[in-house]
């Protein structure tokens, strides 16, 4: 039998809500993932893609990635991975050089068998190039009675899914029992053509929406049988302290500091989340009372609608839409350039990949037409026809009012998976060969690179809440493909 630990997404060297702690925090737990492999007595750790959080980690991030490689392999434990979209650079990867230093594997078309198990790789690949992709993999060794694909991206069947599995298996010139994959940051395994796709998770929280505890899977290969998945939790990491609060007519931050004070926040990252009604809350008096409380971090999103009080003023600040929609009404602007200013006003996107996706945008608009952004010979900011980006977000929040009310109150997951695929940006690998292992070899080229693309979890209220695929436990299994029918 063969036992592996399946991991990804660890993106070392992020610090999160500008916090040295929070950074020190991502390298922490992969060295926990290192350390269960060596008292587990694994025979590998397989890393889905994100080692790190961007494309030029420090010198202290490499220092302390390099440290826990070297300790897997004092042990004796082959660490085998891909490239993801986060990391990937224009020429060599930071893969390659540990692959130098004989501290890993860089998996690609051709096997590296372990055990009874041939483990092969596809790095991330952007979407614009997935059309071309051939997925030729060396044959299936004879020694070897299963095999197992790793890779980076969001794959159907999950939400956010942006990647054709079922032409993947379909096509490829390997039948694989089992696709360990990265990117999306909630743990999740589903059947497809009779084989295990699983996602094992990330090892830090990354963004707020992810509730779940962190941790890894355990996959293990036998032969005649299925592979069996069991999840397993990462006791160590940092704690996060979700505080939800829905007020009432009338109540307003007492209210909110009450229920704070109610939680342990020793060291904690709190995160308050307030709906309902009641009073305008100043997030600063809250986060201070939970930092004062010793709280490491503490953010408050406020969800709520609140109405404008600056009736009577000339300008509001209340309400910056209305100046923004006469300012672009004044400048006339061309189709691409307002969507350009709808990408810089989208609420979905996370401020830290604004300038990525303007980028590729940009690219993307120019290479069609050069003269997309000069003004528009026939339009001028007075004719009626004149649609700002504030007036198409009023239409389509006006659509969603009448929606909901046809729908008894109830929204789709539709607008929200569309936020998740707009953020992802379309520029990261480049060419080496023409079959799968030239995605394999490389992720970025010399026109851009979606190495800060966010996840599908990197953005709050992301993941869809009508799921009926069963979710792992944090140490449970799954028995047979047959659970998931």
């Amino acid at each position: 039998m063969t036992r592996v630990i399946h991991t990804g997404d660890t993106h070392i060297g992020y610090q999160q809500y500008n916090s040295p702690e929070r950074r020190r925090d991502f390298l922490e737990a992969f060295r926990s993932v290192a350390e269960d492999a060596i008292e587990g007595d694994v025979d590998a750790v397989i890393h889905a893609g994100d080692l790190f959080h961007d494309r030029r980690p420090n010198l202290v991030d490499l220092q302390g990635t390099v440290e826990i490689l070297r300790s897997l392999e004092d042990a004796d434990v082959p660490f085998l991975a891909v490239v993801g979209n986060h990391e990937g650079k224009r020429d060599a990867q930071w893969l390659d050089l540990f692959a130098d230093l004989g501290l890993a594997t860089r998996l690609g078309a051709e096997p590296y068998v372990l055990g009874n198990v041939a483990f092969y790789g596809l790095d991330f690949v952007p979407r614009s190039r997935r059309e071309d992709l051939e997925y030729e993999f060396a044959p299936l060794p004879d020694e070897a009675a299963h095999a197992a694909l790793v890779s980076h991206g969001l794959f159907e069947p999950f939400p956010h899914a942006d990647w054709d599995t079922e032409r993947l298996l379909a096509e490829s010139t390997v039948d694989f029992d089992a696709v360990l994959l990265g990117d999306n940051h909630h743990p999740d395994t589903a059947e497809l053509r009779e084989t295990w796709v699983t996602y094992c998770g990330s090892t830090e929280r990354a963004s707020a929406s992810e509730r779940e505890d962190r941790g890894y899977n355990l996959v293990a290969f036998e032969p005649g049988q299925e592979p069996a998945i069991r999840r397993r939790g990462l006791e160590s990491t940092r704690e996060f302290v979700f505080v939800d609060i829905e007020l009432a007519e009338g109540e307003g931050v007492d209210r909110v500091q009450e229920r704070v004070r109610q939680h342990d926040l020793d060291d904690a990252v709190v995160i308050v989340t307030i709906e309902g009604e009641g009073k305008p809350i100043a997030p600063a008096a809250v986060e201070e009372l939970a930092v004062d409380r010793g709280a490491l971090v503490a953010r408050v999103n406020d969800r709520r609608e609140l109405p404008d009080e600056g009736e009577g003023v000339s300008v509001s600040f209340a309400n910056p839409d209305d100046a923004v929609r006469e300012r672009v009404r004044e400048l006339g602007l061309s189709d691409a350039a307002l969507e350009i200013d709808r990408t810089v006003r989208d609420d979905d996107l996370a401020d830290a990949n604004v300038r990525e996706q303007v980028e590729r945008r940009t690219r993307e608009l120019l290479e069609d037409d050069e003269t997309a952004f000069e003004p528009a010979p026939d339009r001028k900011p007075s004719d009626e026809d004149v649609s700002t980006v504030a007036d198409q977000l009023t239409d389509a929040d006006d659509a969603e009012a009448v929606d909901v009310q046809a729908n008894g109150g109830e929204t789709t997951d539709a607008a929200t998976e569309a936020a998740a695929d707009e953020s992802a940006t379309d520029d990261s690998s480049a060419d080496s060969e023409p079959d799968v292992a030239a995605a394999s070899e490389d992720t970025a080229d010399g026109d851009g690179t979606e190495a800060d693309r966010p996840s599908a979890d990197e953005t709050d209220d992301a993941e869809s809440g009508d799921r009926t695929e069963p979710k792992p436990s944090s140490d449970g299994e799954y028995a047979s493909l047959g659970d998931f029918e």
